[in-house]
């Protein structure tokens, strides 16, 4: 078995696993949301009452933590499929952690700044 230092540790089954895991919780959110919206007239404060409660925060902190989890699994894949420099791929993968983490700190600041 070849280990990639670039992979982390993980391996292809658990890359797999957590994409299909993510997949799914970011269906249930969008059901749940398209649900809230279906329901209810949307008005500034029916928005601001929904995503004031507890389990829409934490539900929406999961639904944010799987995209960008599922986006770094699918950018890093391509990236080390097509991008055969080390320098510039290792250069990229930085760019496309800072872009997320940022991504990450921005959706906890807003969600619970409600």
């Amino acid at each position: 078995m070849v280990k990639n230092v670039s992979s982390l540790g993980r391996n292809g089954v658990h890359d797999y696993i957590l994409v299909r895991a993510s997949a799914i919780l970011m269906t249930l959110y969008v059901v749940y949301l398209v649900g809230f919206c279906a329901f209810n007239e949307i008005t500034y404060e029916t928005w601001t009452a929904f995503f004031s409660g507890t389990f829409t925060k934490v539900f929406t902190m999961l639904a944010l933590v799987s995209v960008l989890m599922h986006g770094w699994i699918g950018l890093w894949q391509v990236l080390t499929d097509y991008v055969k420099c080390s320098k510039l791929r290792v250069g990229l993968q930085f760019v496309v952690i800072a872009v997320l983490l940022g991504y990450l700190f921005s959706g906890l600041f807003i969600l619970w700044g409600v």
